[in-house]
């Protein structure tokens, strides 16, 4: 266990048992297309070879409550040019069952530490424009908006807005 500040709650590395699941909850969100480009389901396979392809300041995690996987986090680099390897991005997925409790900002504010002692300076969150829920989570735990790109992808039959937000770590 690396961080449980809700009784109830583990986030851990993700391992080769937790990918199944990671994969799952995945799907949900790239079946439900209101908060991810992706639109091929994943295998825990696919999850597999993401794990291998990480360079050293990448992580998987999972987020267990009662040994279960409810969620996951991810710390992927931004780009793989030299002059942005200060920089990370983040996003988080929890299974809708556990949505509206508080796991995801445990999530976030966990990642976020992370990304501090992986000597990351600025994060970025990608976030559907009409996802406001999520822009107000991000929000609240301390990103800023910098800047909205307009129909920047196509889901569902139709142009769809991201809302660009970065956490600056002093």
């Amino acid at each position: 266990m690396l961080h449980a500040k809700k009784q109830d709650l583990d986030i851990e590395p993700c391992t080769i048992r937790d990918y199944q699941v990671v994969a799952e909850i995945y799907n949900e969100y790239i079946s439900d297309g209101n908060a991810t480009m992706e639109e091929n389901y994943k295998s825990a396979a696919d999850i597999a070879k993401w794990v291998a392809d990480f360079n050293d300041r990448e992580r998987l995690y999972s987020l267990k409550k009662e040994e279960k996987v409810i969620g996951w986090g991810i710390i992927k680099r931004y780009s793989e040019r030299g002059g942005y390897r200060f920089t990370a991005e983040t996003a988080i997925y929890i299974t809708t069952e556990e949505l509206r409790k508080g796991y995801g900002s445990e999530m976030k504010r966990f990642l976020i530490d992370q990304c501090r002692d992986l000597g990351y300076h600025h994060l970025v969150a990608k976030v559907f424009a009409h996802n406001e829920a999520s822009i107000k989570y991000n929000m609240e735990l301390g990103y800023t908006i910098v800047g909205t790109q307009k129909e920047v992808g196509f889901k569902n039959d139709r142009w769809v807005d991201v809302v660009i937000m970065q956490y600056l770590i002093n």
